[in-house]
């Protein structure tokens, strides 16, 4: 579905959005604030913040968890921010015209 691509990166960089946090709290903020709508694939997420980080959207670095594990922590570049608005207008965009549609009838 072309329309939806860039969805899954438009949700991690929002959940990045001033602040550092590592993939399993990147998928638990996307669960929580979507109220468990939304689910993110733990493959499906890796790629997207590996495929981020080559891009220079997002920084990355080891640390240990509150859990006392090894975890990679993520963060926005000022690169990843820039992306993060262009996502943004562009959903806005879509969803706008999908209302449309819907109110069409």
């Amino acid at each position: 579905m072309n329309f939806l691509q860039g969805t899954l990166d438009l949700l991690i960089l929002q959940a990045l959005s001033g602040r550092s946090l590592h993939g399993y709290d990147v998928v638990e903020w996307i669960r929580t604030t979507t109220q468990d709508s939304l689910r993110i694939d733990d493959g499906a997420l890796y790629t997207s913040l590996h495929r981020m980080e080559q891009r220079g959207w997002l920084t990355a670095e080891w640390r240990v968890s509150p859990k006392g594990r090894r975890a990679k922590y993520y963060g926005l570049t000022a690169e990843g921010q820039k992306q993060m608005r262009a996502g943004e207008r562009q959903w806005a965009r879509f969803a706008g015209a999908v209302a449309k549609v819907c109110a069409a009838r």
